[in-house]
């Protein structure tokens, strides 16, 4: 009886961790869009366009509604901590048409790649630190 009440108690000891783990969601952008990738059409006569290098992940951040809505949230808050900055996004409320990860390429977000997250997130962390290219940020996301 007591090996039994101590395991039960273990078991309710570690449920609220696995039940956080577990909504969790893991998201990542790309490091950056190959220059194979890109393209440029209707350029002016007489010019030839030539890409050379890829375009290099420079911002992240939830987005209300696909990406052409350009909904754009602002940070609930942020954090700086030894050459990181953390962003902090609270999604609650309704998001009639969802919620979505926008990642921006480019120093000035010239290109971006967009995904729909799921409805349930509440919270996300968006952790920046300098990449090795210029303007290039690498991105930690955490959301729940």
């Amino acid at each position: 009886m007591q090996h039994t009440r101590l395991l039960i108690g273990a078991a309710c000891s570690f449920f609220p961790l696995f039940a956080q783990a577990a909504v969790a969601t893991t998201l990542a952008c790309p490091t950056s869009v190959p220059a194979a990738s890109i393209s440029l059409t209707g350029v002016p006569a007489g010019w030839t366009p030539y890409i050379d290098s890829p375009l290099y992940l420079s911002a992240a951040a939830p987005i209300d509604g696909a990406p052409e809505r350009r909904g754009q949230l602002v940070p609930s808050g942020e954090r700086k901590k030894k050459g990181q900055t953390t962003l902090s996004y609270r999604l609650e409320g309704r998001y009639p048409d969802g919620k979505w990860l926008q990642c921006s390429y480019g120093v000035h977000g010239e290109v971006t790649l967009s995904r729909r997250m799921d409805d349930s997130v509440s919270l996300c962390e968006f952790t920046y630190r300098k990449g090795s290219k210029a303007g290039q940020n690498e991105i930690d996301i955490d959301c729940r």
